[in-house]
């Protein structure tokens, strides 16, 4: 009778102490808000996108692909990156084995000397193994079997938590893609770059060949003491600025290799490169589909996803630490005084154990951890939110860009086919003392800084096409 009252107490306290850890915090979530402008700012309703073409078809310059693609396999970024999603794959590994059973094998041996003066001694003195065998002195003792762990995942904690070890190893995927969009545009970036330099320095020495032939003129000009010696000096001044600005450029160029080389994953070394006029290269054609489109090309904006279903998840995870877990223990082996005896059957042993618990007095822990999840889920929904803007105002930036540089880029052209023809003008104009050495220097170096000014507009041209690529989620597919 006070057996059944005692196991009636102890189920009444388990039902009690269930019942009270099931009752969890109430908390206020926050809904992501994936809706985006209908169009950008052209109003365009053509879903055409250029995010969907490989780099290779997009960036069509040899050199260039060829620098991408050793970049692809060689940058120590994305190596490091590659490193970083196989951690990830293993910590799936990880979630996965928590939620099935643990079986090991164990085996043992010992031996134990008892005090002849104490209960156990006593026995063991009086004990025969079988009539007229006594208990050895000292005791060995030889174990070998299973033994199997588990816990029954009712709550489906550990389930979720695989689930969010798998969404997060996904977002480390993404993570990776987004890193490939920025390396394919960091090198095209800086291509289009060196080819801009390249062309500088091509407009500055030919700039200081026809300098030295004004120059010349005004010694000349001199000896016939139609000019003074403050032109002649003027004049030498224009050249050694400029043939001093070529050095300038040259260093910017070596930088930039470099860059270009550090990206590829390689010791500085030359960087092969097309040689034709800048100002010919023509902007690949823009068309950038719809921003709904931007939630499955973006890489930034699904890893942000996943990372937000990753941490949903892990809500549902904390959430089911207050309720009580249950798990079975289970063994089955030989366990013998001597090594000849363990495989008799009178060896066998075996023993079976469930156990229910559960959190009762303090709950602090699994409390902060609880609030600790749903923030960070609340955390991942406003970043979530801001891949999104972030990325529709970078495409409507570039675009917006892309037609303001197009129309900048045809008054340059202008501007300098108007000053190269006031050079001649102001040399023929010196020539016949019409016209001062002041107007030919000012002239001389407008057409020079117009010239640096249409190259650098074309470079803008290129970046921007490359920009725009990058912000639609170009290039890692």
């Amino acid at each position: 009778m006070v057996k059944k009252i005692i196991y009636t107490g102890f189920f009444a306290a388990l039902v009690a102490m269930s019942v009270t850890s099931c009752k969890t915090p109430g908390l206020t979530q926050r809904e992501e808000n994936k809706n985006v402008p209908a169009g950008y700012a052209n109003n365009s309703q053509d879903s055409t996108n250029i995010a969907k073409m490989k780099w290779k078809e997009y960036f069509t310059d040899p050199n260039l692909a060829s620098l991408i693609d050793g970049a692809l396999k060689n940058n120590q970024e994305l190596n490091i990156t590659m490193q970083e999603i196989e951690i990830s794959k293993n910590e799936i590994r990880a979630k996965k084995g928590e939620y099935l059973p643990f079986v090991g094998l164990g085996a043992g041996a010992g031996v134990d000397k008892v005090a002849r003066y104490t209960n156990i001694g006593a026995m063991e003195a009086t004990t025969d193994i079988r009539p007229g065998k006594e208990m050895p002195e000292p005791l060995q003792d030889y174990r070998l079997g299973l033994q199997a762990n588990w816990e029954l995942d009712i709550w489906k904690k550990l389930r979720n938590s695989k689930k969010a070890a798998v969404n997060r190893y996904l977002a480390s995927i993404e993570g990776r893609n987004f890193m490939v969009t920025n390396l394919i545009g960091e090198i095209a970036s800086s291509y289009y770059e060196l080819l801009a330099l390249d062309n500088q320095l091509a407009i500055v020495q030919q700039n200081i060949g026809i300098q030295n032939n004004a120059l010349e003129i005004v010694k000349l000009q001199k000896e016939s003491a139609r000019v003074t010696e403050l032109a002649v000096q003027r004049f030498r001044a224009q050249v050694l600025n400029t043939q001093s600005l070529q050095y300038d450029i040259q260093q910017k160029i070596v930088e930039t290799e470099n860059r270009i080389n550090f990206l590829v994953g390689r010791f500085p070394q030359r960087v092969e490169r097309s040689t034709g006029a800048f100002t010919d290269l023509v902007p690949a054609a823009v068309r950038t589909g719809l921003p709904s489109q931007l939630l499955a090309n973006r890489p930034d904006i699904r890893q942000a996803e996943l990372d937000l279903m990753a941490a949903k998840l892990d809500v549902k995870v904390a959430r089911a630490r207050f309720y009580p877990s249950i798990g079975i223990s289970a063994g089955i082996g030989y366990q013998a005084f001597n090594p000849s005896y363990i495989f008799k059957p009178q060896s066998l042993m075996y023993n079976l154990a469930g156990d229910l618990m559960a959190p009762l007095i303090n709950r602090n822990a699994i409390k902060a951890e609880y609030y600790s999840a749903n923030n960070k889920q609340v955390q991942a929904v406003y970043n979530y939110e801001k891949a999104i803007l972030n990325s529709y105002i970078e495409v409507a930036n570039q675009l917006s860009r892309v037609g303001n540089l197009e129309k900048s880029y045809g008054l340059k052209a202008q501007e300098v086919e108007a000053l190269n023809q006031s050079v001649n003008i102001s040399n023929d104009l010196f020539k016949s003392a019409r016209a001062d050495y002041m107007e030919v220097l000012m002239t001389q170096r407008d057409a020079l800084e117009s010239k640096f000014d249409l190259i650098e507009t074309k470079l803008q041209q290129m970046e921007a096409m490359v920009a725009i690529y990058r912000s639609l989620g170009g290039g890692w597919n």
